[in-house]
């Protein structure tokens, strides 16, 4: 369930709240809006971006889910990558697997791929874009 939050009478605020409950749940995750993210080199993801900031940075945050049998494309991170896995099991090419619980950093300049055999839900944090990379 999302919920934005807005000043309420007689109380200061200066900023509007974005809240999602329930996130460690599976039900509380599957209310959420998600949608297709469709683009080269990857097939059965879904995402519900959560922000989004302006060049030059280009931070970004949002939830992933892969489907069972899911990959992302092969890519390099200009910045940090953050990644904690909801549910499931999130397979990198190297052959590690992490599971739910597990928070991963990719480094700037790390070159990597992901996939899942079982189906997997992310939280995902970027300080910079990332871009494709040809398999070789």
């Amino acid at each position: 369930m999302s919920d934005t939050l807005t000043a309420r009478p007689g109380v200061p605020q200066q900023r509007a709240v974005t809240v999602l409950r329930g996130l460690l749940t599976a039900e509380g995750r599957e209310a959420l809006d998600w949608h297709g993210w469709d683009e080269p080199g990857r097939a059965g993801v879904q995402i519900r971006p959560l922000y989004t900031t302006r060049p030059p940075h280009a931070a970004t945050a949002f939830l992933v889910r892969f489907g069972p049998g899911a990959h992302g494309d092969l890519h390099e991170h200009l910045g940090h990558e953050l990644m904690f896995v909801l549910d499931g099991e999130l397979i990198n090419d190297n052959g590690d697997r992490y599971t739910a619980g597990d928070l991963i950093v990719e480094e700037p300049g790390s070159v990597h791929r992901v996939r899942t055999e079982t189906g997997v839900t992310v939280l995902g944090v970027r300080e910079g874009p990332t871009v494709p990379r040809e398999a070789g």
